[in-house]
């Protein structure tokens, strides 16, 4: 069995997992194959020669073959993975297709893959479902459409290298193949946004082409189309350079606080429960868009508690913002404003009466006050809620209930759990405003002690519900960038710009917007979704995580880069929003999953509406706005 470990690596890491054979194909039956592999110290070269076996030409579809390509992308706990295991970033784009692992710890040397020969088209998963959350599975590669005639024989090859990050890759497939580096400024747009797509041959092209038009050459030596972003929807752009095909392909949508308004319409209309049973009155449900109607179940993450608080969250969110740029909006004049303001209480009353015990500060599970699943996410999730409650309606009883949430989640073993948004600022400065000073100081020194012991841990993760993910990464960098916000410790900023570093490895940088700036994430489908796949999903909403970590250092540093990172990140999961208001939980990317096909938004609304959230809260920023206009100027 083939191994690739490369001579410098310190921990003799395998990068092909055992459990599935390297270079095993699959196709159809009249046409046969052969394999080779050879090496040369750290470099690898696979050579497929696809083969015409009959008398009649064969016309090959994508997904009929099928060449796995085994890397190491099991999820085990941290200190195995940050050695051991890779995050796989991959581009069928043609003849320019590509994979960039990147080892979880971040220590060089990484694997790099570049197709020299063929065309690819896409990636399929097979993955072991009893492995649940901890596991990418294999992927298999999928050669675009051919036609061969009898006899005739067809080539896909690649080169293996070792690389020192996602530059020095660059650097490198640039002699080993001939690579068309494609880059776009924007990938997810609003109408009217202007952009630019660059596309940089390694070699001296006679002829470069965007959409069969050709491009000239500017000063740099690169090739560049500008264009103003129009009809909202998926735009592919096809490349051509002296015969080399590929892609690059973008996204416009509309602008966030449209997309917002829509979406809040829509909840308040068609996911807030208005029928007989008592206990459910105003909450907010996942919505079936197939069948157009909402849905409960006490199953966890489909019930009325938990994730689905993104939705009040969201309301919460667009009315303050609608406040603050409408001064003529009074929340119960007629129409919009009436209606979210209408549904929002309805659900505050929800949620005081089922959910949240206001002078305890015990969060559940589900209504009923049904704690017999306890989750400390539901925590800080509930606390940020009732923070936005007071940002909109300043009543203080708001406030108490946040602080008395925190306080319980500290005494159920907060100080060393990593949650997926902790309101750290966010309740310092409402408290302040508030002139809530026993309680400030109260809170602060919880969150500075829970740094503390981030900080302590360093990069020795604690595995919760999945045993290694962006959204354990991701709050341990946040919390710390914040308490650095709260106190200027420089322990806490050195601290958090190391987890930054680990966070990054999470985000590829190819030229599609499913997959520029987007976290892997893998497993959410399944436990959020109606088809009930396991398999990458690019975009899941909290890939936002990692664009609020971007713009936090971005705000603290002055790091116009990471501003823009922030911008690409967080609106990477918009096209998960759709005009009418509907959503959905989750796009399903491989081409298939375990042979069964992928490539589909989930039928459910289900708690994406927390990255339209932190599209308000972060993008509207006007410190980080400044920033991001400064990256252009």
């Amino acid at each position: 069995m083939l191994k690739i470990v490369f001579s410098k690596d310190k921990y003799h890491m395998n990068w092909l997992r055992p459990d599935y054979p390297y270079t095993e194909i699959y196709c159809p039956e009249n046409l046969s194959y052969n394999v080779e592999n050879t090496r040369k110290g750290d470099i690898y070269h696979t050579s497929i020669q696809f083969i015409n076996r009959s008398k009649w030409p064969i016309f090959t579809s994508i997904g009929e073959i099928g060449i796995y390509f085994p890397l190491e992308g099991r999820y085990d706990r941290s200190d195995i993975c940050l050695r051991y295991r890779c995050h796989t970033h991959i581009f069928c784009g043609g003849n320019i297709s590509y994979i960039i692992a990147l080892r979880m710890g971040g220590e060089a040397p990484h694997l790099g893959m570049v197709l020299t020969e063929g065309s690819l088209a896409a990636y399929s998963i097979e993955r072991n479902p009893e492995n649940k959350s901890n596991d990418r599975g294999c992927f298999i590669l999928h050669p675009s459409p051919m036609e061969l005639e009898p006899g005739e024989s067809k080539y896909i090859q690649w080169t293996i290298f070792p690389h020192s990050g996602k530059n020095d890759f660059i650097r490198q497939v640039s002699k080993l193949a001939a690579f068309v580096l494609v880059k776009a400024e924007q990938y997810v747009l609003h109408p009217g946004e202007d952009n630019r797509i660059m596309i940089m041959p390694s070699f001296k092209a006679k002829s470069v082409q965007i959409d069969g038009k050709p491009l000239a050459q500017d000063k740099y030596g690169n090739y560049v189309k500008k264009y103003t972003a129009e009809q909202t929807g998926e735009k592919t752009f096809s490349v051509s350079v002296d015969g080399v095909h590929t892609f690059c392909r973008t996204f416009v949508q509309e602008d966030f606080l449209e997309l917002a308004g829509a979406r809040c319409r829509f909840i308040a209309s068609h996911q807030q429960y208005k029928g007989a049973y008592p206990a459910l009155k105003g909450a907010y449900l996942v919505y079936d868009n197939e069948e157009h109607h909402i849905f409960y179940s006490h199953v966890n993450d489909y019930n009325a508690g938990r994730e689905r608080v993104g939705m009040g969250l969201l309301i919460a969110a667009y009315l303050q913002t609608k406040k603050q740029s409408d001064k003529d909006f009074i929340p119960f004049q007629s129409g919009e404003g009436k209606m979210l303001d209408y549904s929002l209480k309805q659900y505050i009353a929800f949620v005081e009466r089922e959910i949240v015990n206001k002078e305890t500060g015990e969060v559940c599970n589900d209504f009923g006050h049904d704690n017999s699943y306890h989750r400390l996410y539901n925590y800080t999730w509930y606390a940020t809620f009732f923070i936005e409650c007071y940002r909109l309606y300043e009543k203080i009883s708001f406030l108490k209930t946040a602080c008395n949430i925190l306080s319980k989640f500290y005494q159920s073993g907060g100080y060393s759990f990593y949650p997926i948004e902790l309101p750290v600022i966010l309740l310092d400065q409402a408290l302040e405003k508030a002139d809530m000073k026993v309680e400030r100081v109260k809170i602060r020194d919880c969150f500075i002690r829970h740094a503390d012991t981030i900080v302590k841990n360093d990069v020795h993760y604690p595995s919760q519900e999945v045993n290694y993910e962006q959204s354990i990464v991701a709050p341990a960098a946040d919390i710390l960038f914040q308490v650095y916000m709260l106190t200027k410790e420089t322990k806490y900023l050195q601290a958090g710009k190391r987890q930054l570093h680990i966070l990054e490895l999470f985000n590829g940088e190819q030229p599609d917007y499913h997959l520029y700036e987007t976290s892997i994430r893998h497993w959410d489908a399944y436990w959020f979704g109606k088809r009930k796949f396991f398999g990458d999903t690019f975009p899941h909403y909290w890939s936002a995580l990692t664009g609020k970590v971007y713009a936090l250092y971005a705000m603290i540093s002055g790091n116009k880069k990471y501003a823009k990172r922030a911008q690409n990140s967080l609106r990477g999961i918009l096209p998960l929003f759709f005009k009418d208001g509907t959503a959905s939980c989750a796009y399903v990317f491989p081409y298939s999953i375990n042979g069964k096909r992928a490539s589909f938004y989930d039928p459910y609304a289900n708690d994406q509406d927390w990255g339209l959230y932190y599209n308000l809260r972060i993008l509207g920023n006007p410190a980080l706005q400044m920033l991001i206009k400064g990256n252009f100027s």
